[in-house]
């Protein structure tokens, strides 16, 4: 029998897979995928369905930039990065947020109308934190991969290689 794993990696695949579709590729009957789907959100494992949008790909004059924002914290006794990121996650525009090892402590993702909305966001925002001692922004230039999903349609270098 399959595991329940496999449900979750195809739907992480492609969320409009019917159930009839993942009982098809997995060893599960459809009412057994219905109610593992129904198990998985009522668990919070499932935390809602999304599409993977090329932004460069869709035809508007709107702009709309999307940065990463490493953040570095200092803790007292009384703060926890839990409640820290409880702060940070309020804010709408941000769209992801992870605690990581390294150099930084936060991962913060954000998308805004523009550049200056991105760092006004930033600036007025997020530094003001008083754990927060340091932001690095790195505005996203274009994206070539995004949840596994990957943007292929970028135009190919047609030059010719050379070697010596």
């Amino acid at each position: 029998m399959s595991s329940r794993r496999e449900i979750l990696d195809l739907l992480r695949e492609n969320a409009r897979y019917t159930t009839e579709d993942i009982a098809r590729l997995t060893d599960y009957s459809e009412s057994e995928v219905a109610e593992a789907i129904e198990e998985f959100e009522e668990a919070g494992v499932i935390r809602g369905y999304g599409a993977v949008v090329d932004w460069n790909a869709v035809e508007t004059d709107e702009e709309r930039v999307r940065a990463t924002v490493e953040l570095n914290v200092t803790l007292d006794r009384e703060t926890s990065y839990d409640d820290i990121s409880d702060r940070i996650a309020k804010f709408p525009e941000v769209t992801s947020l992870r605690l990581v090892s390294g150099d930084y402590d936060f991962d913060l993702e954000v998308e805004g109308d523009s550049m200056r909305e991105v760092s006004h966001f930033i600036s007025d925002k997020i530094a003001p934190i008083p754990e927060i001692t340091q932001t690095v922004t790195h505005y996203i230039m274009e994206s070539y991969k995004e949840q596994g999903m990957e943007f292929d349609d970028h135009d190919d270098d047609d030059r010719l290689s050379v070697s010596p």
